[in-house]
C-alpha cells in the first residue's frame, strides 16, 4: 500500500492531503497534455494513489475534471451583491497574472468544445454563476450611469471575455497583474464606460 493511502480507521474523516494531491494532479495533467490525458488510471499514479482511492471521490471522469477545474481556480461562489466593475476587473487582472492558473484557462478555452458533456457540467457547476454576476455587475454600473442608457450590455459582456481570451492568447505569462488590469480598463473605456459617479 502507499504511504499516502494508509488505512484510517472507521469513521475517521478522509485525507485532505489525498484530496489535495487528486486534484493537483488531475490540473496538472490537464495543463501539460489536455483533458485526454486525465484518466483516474493517470492521475492515480500522478497523485500517488490507488485508482480505487480516486474513485472512491470521483466517481467518474468529469466529476473529477469539474472539481479539479475549480480547485485550480480557487473557485469561490460570486458575491451575493453586484461588485464594482473597476474593483471587478481587478480581480480577473489578479488571477490572470498568476502562470499556472492561466496555463489552465488556456487550456479550457481552447478544447472545452470538443467535450460537450464536461463543457455542460463545468457551465452549471461554475460559469453559469459567473456569467450572471458579470452581468450583474454591468448593470449595477449602468444604473449608475458609467455606461451610456443605450448600451447592450450583452455585447459589453463579450467584448471583456473576449479580452480575456485575447490576452491570455497572445501575451507572455509573465505579464504582470497592472499591466492586465490597465489592458482589461482600456477595453472597458473602449466600450463607452466612463469612471466616476456623473452620469454620462
Amino acid at each position: 500500500m502507499k504511504e499516502a493511502e494508509r488505512e484510517r480507521p472507521p469513521g475517521r474523516p478522509r485525507s485532505a492531503d489525498i484530496d489535495a494531491a487528486i486534484l493537483a494532479a488531475a490540473v496538472d495533467l490537464l495543463i501539460e497534455r489536455g483533458i485526454d490525458a486525465v484518466t483516474i488510471e493517470q492521475v492515480a499514479r500522478r497523485a500517488g494513489v490507488t485508482r480505487a482511492t480516486v474513485y472512491r471521490r470521483f466517481p467518474d471522469k468529469i466529476r473529477l475534471l469539474v472539481a479539479a477545474i475549480g480547485a485550480g481556480q480557487d473557485a469561490s461562489p460570486p458575491p451575493p451583491e453586484p461588485v464594482d466593475i473597476e474593483q471587478m476587473l481587478a480581480i480577473w487582472a489578479r488571477h490572470l497574472a498568476l502562470p499556472r492558473l492561466r496555463k489552465l484557462t488556456r487550456r479550457l478555452m481552447t478544447s472545452l468544445h470538443d467535450y460537450p458533456a464536461l463543457r455542460e457540467a463545468y457551465w452549471n457547476a461554475s460559469i453559469r454563476r459567473r456569467e450572471e454576476a458579470i452581468r450583474a455587475s454591468l448593470e449595477h454600473a449602468r444604473d449608475r450611469g458609467r455606461f451610456p442608457p443605450s448600451a447592450d450590455l450583452g455585447v459589453i459582456q463579450t467584448i471583456l471575455t473576449g479580452a480575456v481570451g485575447t490576452h491570455l492568447t497572445t501575451q507572455p505569462d509573465a505579464t504582470s497583474e497592472d499591466e492586465i488590469r490597465d489592458f482589461l480598463l482600456a477595453v472597458l473605456h473602449q466600450t463607452g464606460y466612463r469612471s466616476g459617479e456623473r452620469p454620462v
